[in-house]
């Protein structure tokens, strides 16, 4: 619905849509068809970023992923380096000095230039070329470069001249950069371009390898201070392992270690023999009495002496054997002494030093055998005891050592891990730098033709930018537009009935000729529309006979709505009353000139004799700042309205406005139904929203609108 709204407004308007985009259209032909011819000539340069060929030896397949990001970037960089201001001053000083030194220059001369002397331009010449050598810009504070400066701006040689027309791109994925430049003279396009390129080629060739030379000196000094450190921490791990007798910790350690453990695990078994050999002696002695052991003891001391001499022989052999860290050759001879102590054992048991009446000589010797080897235990325990102390004695010198190697050990790690990352480094820069991005112009730049002409499209695109202008605006109107132009519209924004609508109707409104002769269509439509009202208001009466005619401002059509209900209704035989109840504008009062006057007829006065005769149908007012109310009284004036209901079929009263408060709701007391008048193109002010509000308080004593002075090519029979 609203973008037929929007699609009738353009058809409203299609005169301004068709006339100001055929203007632009004409004037637009005017202004392009003396424009000069355009020519671009273009140049690629090849990086070898992207050329694999130019990458064998320092291709690194591991970081392919990573080097496809950084393409991107690498292109980006070169295309702002070749739009560095540096740059383009050299094809600016280039051209300058074109122009100097030839008789054909690529633009014609300005005023200025056409100014110089031959002193000045020799001058220009020598400062342009200085300047052009030593990639310097001009100095706009001084006056002498800052005159040049003004030379090449006013030649449009200037950087910001330059740069409108040039343009510097990828081709798409490929490994070349295309440099383009448009201009008036082809010559001109292909100089600046190769200029350029020329440039651009030099300056970057020179920027890195200055780059790379400082990258690998620096890591050359570098890699010779960590090979310094490297060797300086190597040196004092050395001298430190001689002058305390180092040789290998971990060794020495682990083989001490490995003693200790063997040790303690012989003394573990020689403990438990020791446990056990004293229970089995015990086991022994509880089986002799007191008497027999007496007896024992006595018989065996002169054969004790044997065995105790060989047991003291066994213990210093054993000894021996302990400290020895079980030497094996010793272990013969401890064997030999054991059975001549086992013999000496056995020879106390041949002899009769036991009661003969008793047989427990295998006891006794099973005693004496015990007693032997718990004491070899006993002693070989104290030998073991004191090795161990030895070995930890030596463990815990070599401690000390240890930290301190560690401590070299590690910083010797650090100095080398140093060193053999700042070789890689090396290694790395010193390749790259070898096989480094090669820059070459591969395509220079050539006068090509002039490009396709541009005039057609640009005339044609003026008057279609000019026709979407005007939509644009046309559209900005209609939705900012909040004013009411049709009945639904009405309803819509006040949500109240609607009784019809009026067109409108140019010049005086003659109603007698209205009714009595066919007139052009505006006349006939708003006859049909006053009929539609009436109608409808007869429909709203309901057998009522007082109608109120009101409107929320000044002006909006309550008199000829009323005037033309009046006529309208005594076309078909009715006896009508109309009532001017605007005091503040009487127009009805003023052209009608009626004989009877409100305020004499319903003044609450003895001596008011005011009558209505039979030809009576208009009664007016005199005007002034006066309101009903103050003529009468609320019941005087009720009761002189129900005598002029039976006298008229229809009365008709126009009111003020809502906007003058009490003047119009004191009339609309004594209205049976009200009828509001609305004049289109018009929207509803903040002000006006309460006196809406007041009219649907009516409730069912407000009939509805009439929308006034409508468009007639919008209504329908």
């Amino acid at each position: 619905m609203e973008l037929g709204k929007f699609f009738k407004l353009l058809w409203k308007h299609k005169n301004l849509l068709i006339i100001i985009p055929l203007v632009t259209i004409i004037v637009s032909f005017f202004l392009v068809k003396n424009l000069a011819d355009k020519y671009v000539s273009s140049a690629q340069i090849a990086t070898g970023i992207v050329d694999q060929s130019r990458h064998l030896l320092d291709a690194d397949p591991t970081a392919a992923s990573s080097k496809e990001q950084s393409i991107a970037h690498e292109f980006s960089n070169l295309i702002e380096i070749m739009k560095l201001k540096t740059l383009i001053n050299q094809i600016s000083y280039q051209l300058i000095l074109h122009d100097l030194k030839s008789k054909v220059p690529f633009k014609p001369e300005s005023k200025l230039f056409k100014s110089m002397n031959p002193n000045a331009r020799q001058h220009a010449i020598e400062v342009f070329s200085k300047k052009f050598e030593t990639l310097q810009p001009l100095s706009y504070y001084n006056k002498d470069e800052e005159g040049l400066n003004e030379l090449l701006r006013s030649m449009k040689y200037d950087e910001r001249s330059l740069r409108k027309d040039l343009l510097i791109v990828r081709d798409e994925d490929s490994d070349f950069i295309t440099v383009s430049y448009e201009s008036e003279n082809p010559q001109l396009s292909a100089f600046i371009v190769n200029v350029l390129c020329k440039q651009f080629i030099n300056y970057y060739t020179t920027t890195i390898r200055q780059n790379e030379t400082d990258a690998v000196n620096y890591l050359a000094n570098l890699l010779e201070e960590k090979r310094k450190a490297l060797n300086t921490k190597t040196s004092q791990l050395q001298d430190y392992k001689i002058q305390n007798g180092i040789l290998n910790l971990d060794e020495q350690s682990k083989s001490i270690f490995d003693q200790i453990m063997v040790y303690n695990d012989r003394k573990q078994q020689a403990e438990r023999d020791v446990a056990s050999y004293n229970g089995a002696i015990k086991i022994i002695d509880s089986k002799f009495e007191p008497g027999e052991r007496k007896y024992i003891e006595a018989s065996m001391v002169k054969y004790n002496q044997d065995v105790i001499n060989s047991q003291d022989q066994l213990h210093i052999l054993t000894d021996r054997y302990v400290r020895s860290n079980f030497n094996p050759r010793l272990k013969p001879a401890i064997d030999s002494l054991s059975n001549k102590l086992t013999a000496q054992i056995n020879q106390t048991s041949d002899k009769y030093i036991v009661n003969p009446l008793v047989g427990k000589d295998d006891l006794v010797k099973q005693k004496l055998t015990l007693e032997v080897t718990r004491d070899l235990a006993k002693y070989s325990i104290r030998a073991i005891t004191g090795a161990l102390n030895d070995l930890n004695a030596k463990f815990n010198r070599l401690v000390p050592f240890d930290a301190t190697v560690k401590t070299f050990n590690f910083d010797i790690d650090i100095a080398s891990k140093e060193y053999l990352d700042v070789l890689n480094r090396y290694n790395q820069t010193n390749l790259q730098s070898t096989f480094s991005i090669k820059l070459r112009q591969v395509e220079p730049a050539t006068p090509d033709a002039a490009e396709p002409s541009k005039k057609m499209l640009l005339i044609i695109l003026s008057g279609v930018i000019a026709f979407a202008f005007c939509v644009i605006v046309l559209f900005g109107i209609f939705f900012f537009d909040d004013t009411i132009k049709e009945p639904a519209d009405l309803v819509k924004r006040t949500d109240l009935p609607l009784l019809g609508h009026l067109n409108t109707v140019m010049g005086s409104l003659d109603l007698r000729k209205l009714w009595d002769v066919e007139h052009r269509d505006k006349m006939r439509l708003f006859k049909e529309l006053i009929r539609s009202i009436r109608f409808e208001v007869d429909q709203e009466l309901r057998g009522e006979k007082v109608l109120g005619i009101t409107s929320l401002a000044n002006h909006e059509g309550k008199t000829v709505l009323a005037i033309s209900l009046a006529y309208s209704y005594s076309m078909i035989n009715k006896k009508v009353l109309l009532i001017d109840g605007n005091f503040d504008n009487p127009t009805i009062s003023n052209t009608v000139q009626p004989k009877v006057y409100l305020e004499n007829y319903f003044k609450n006065n003895p001596d008011n004799y005011e009558q209505l005769n039979n030809t009576t149908n208009v009664m007016g007012n005199h005007g002034g700042d006066v309101t009903l109310l103050e003529i009468s009284d609320e019941n005087f004036i009720r009761s002189k309205f129900n005598e002029l209901k039976t006298k008229y079929d229809i009365i008709i009263i126009e009111t003020p406005p809502l906007s003058s408060l009490n003047k119009s709701k004191e009339w609309l007391l004594f209205a049976n139904k009200v009828v509001s008048v609305y004049e289109a193109n018009k929207g509803i002010a903040k002000w006006q929203k309460d006196d809406v509000k007041y009219l649907k308080s009516l409730n069912g004593k407000f009939a509805g609108w009439v929308l006034n002075k409508t468009d007639p090519k919008k209504d329908r029979f």
